[in-house]
C-alpha cells in the first residue's frame, strides 16, 4: 500500500531539487487510497506556464517509476 511518508520521501530527494533549481518547491497535499497524490507547486513553480507539464513529465513521471503503486498526479 502506497504511504504518505514513501510519496514525500521521493518528493524531497528526487523532485523538490530539481524545482528548486528553477525557484520552485513542492508540498504533498494527500495520497488517496487509488494511488492517486495530490500536490501544491509553490514558488517560481505556481504561477509558471508550464506548470501542468511539469506535472505530468516531471513529477508525475519521477513518481511513478520510484513507487508503481502511484496512478497519477493531480494539482492541488
Amino acid at each position: 500500500m502506497l504511504t504518505r511518508e514513501q510519496v514525500q520521501k521521493v518528493l524531497e530527494e528526487q523532485i523538490a531539487p530539481r524545482l528548486a533549481m528553477d525557484g520552485g518547491a513542492i508540498e504533498l497535499v494527500d495520497v488517496a487510497a487509488d494511488g492517486m497524490v495530490k500536490v501544491r507547486l509553490k514558488g517560481a513553480c505556481s504561477g509558471c506556464p508550464g506548470a501542468r507539464m511539469t506535472l505530468q513529465m516531471g513529477v508525475e513521471r519521477i513518481l511513478k517509476q520510484a513507487l508503481p503503486e502511484v496512478k497519477g498526479v493531480i494539482p492541488a
